[in-house]
């Protein structure tokens, strides 16, 4: 049976604070504990009495098993975007539901990594895992400041944004390889980091000139410019 200690240390994993200190995360449903095993994620414990279960899990309908597992060492010094693949940045996605969800897009669409902004969710909020339903396994996921980044790029390296003023993503040459930055939900793309695009993007609405909602959700955005990205690949 779990401890009481133990029960302190695992629901201290919903903060950033207590995943820190312990370099431990946690998973829950049979789902997306066994793709992080499967995947070779380092287990610390694995929970699956219904009674311990309860006593830890944070979803409102326990789901049979819960995970704590070591997280993964950052990238190495010096490691940078791979710009013979298409790859996603992220600047200041602040919502774990999104995050969660735009890693799950990104694992659909064979997106290999992404590259956080700093202010960006932490990948390792239990909300964050849950919404991925195991696709964490299997994007690698990296925080780093931005702008280095971004021009630590070669020159002929594609840099897309989705802004208002930018091309039809629909009518223009899109390349299978560059870099994809969706921004912060309510703000959009940094300016910082918008200066810096050499390729900007509108996701047109329909009717074009008709009035409708403000914006897209950027989960939503980005399956829908992934999807285009890979449907000129057929």
């Amino acid at each position: 049976m779990i401890t009481n200690n133990q029960v302190k240390i695992i629901r201290s994993l919903s903060t950033r604070k207590g995943r820190k200190t312990t370099g431990w995360f946690m998973a829950e449903g049979p789902k997306v504990v066994g793709d992080l095993q499967a995947a070779g994620f380092r287990p610390v414990a694995i929970y699956d009495e219904m009674e311990d279960v309860r006593r830890i899990s944070q979803l409102q309908h326990p789901q049979g098993v819960v995970g704590v597992f070591e997280i993964p060492a950052g990238p190495r010094d010096g490691a940078g975007i791979d710009p013979s693949e298409l790859t996603l940045v992220l600047d200041g996605v602040q919502d774990p539901g999104n995050l969660g969800t735009i890693i799950r897009v990104a694992d659909w669409f064979g997106v290999g990594a992404i590259w956080c902004s700093p202010d960006t969710a932490d990948c390792w909020n239990p909300k964050v895992v849950q919404a991925t339903m195991g696709s964490i396994a299997r994007v690698a996921i990296h925080y780093a400041p931005l702008v280095p980044l971004i021009d630590a790029l070669d020159k002929d390296c594609p840099v897309y944004t989705t802004q208002l003023d930018g091309k039809n993503i629909y009518e223009t040459t899109l390349k299978p390889h560059g870099v994809i930055v969706m921004g912060n939900e309510g703000n959009g793309v940094s300016e910082e980091v918008r200066q810096r695009a050499t390729r900007p993007l509108l996701i047109p609405n329909f009717p074009q000139g008709r009035t409708t909602a403000e914006s897209l959700n950027v989960a939503i955005a980005t399956a829908l410019v992934l999807g285009e990205f890979r449907r000129r690949m057929f």
